[in-house]
């Protein structure tokens, strides 16, 4: 299964009932690029985030120390009016969730879909 799909499946038992997931995306929090210098820095830092968005929430959950897929506690809840994006570059640093979070390029179309989608007013 991709990425996205387990993503998806993974965040499923965080909507409420009928709430639709729109889209779901990976972040870390620390620098990529000091992150290349040791993996023990994501590993020690819990350093993996995924951004779940349906219609009427965005959330920010934990994820695991190895693996971007699994979906673990909400961290923070927002509402959905809130634009995370534009999206930009390699590694883009998006400010709009709290905390600093790094998303991927792959990870860039699903950001632009969940600021596209819509959504029940907050």
């Amino acid at each position: 299964m991709a990425i996205r799909g387990k993503l998806h499946a993974n965040a499923a038992h965080l909507l409420h009932p009928g709430e639709p997931l729109q889209a779901a995306f990976c972040a870390q929090t620390t620098n990529p690029f000091l992150a290349l210098l040791s993996i023990w820095i994501i590993i020690v830092k819990d350093a993996y985030r995924v951004v779940v968005v349906t219609d009427r929430r965005i959330l920010v959950c934990r994820s695991g120390r190895l693996s971007m897929s699994k979906v673990g506690g909400v961290i923070s809840e927002y509402p959905r009016n809130l634009r995370i994006g534009p999206p930009s570059g390699v590694w883009w640093r998006c400010e709009t969730l709290g905390e600093r979070l790094y998303v991927h390029k792959r990870f860039h179309r699903d950001v632009n879909a969940a600021d596209a989608a819509p959504h029940i007013g907050n």
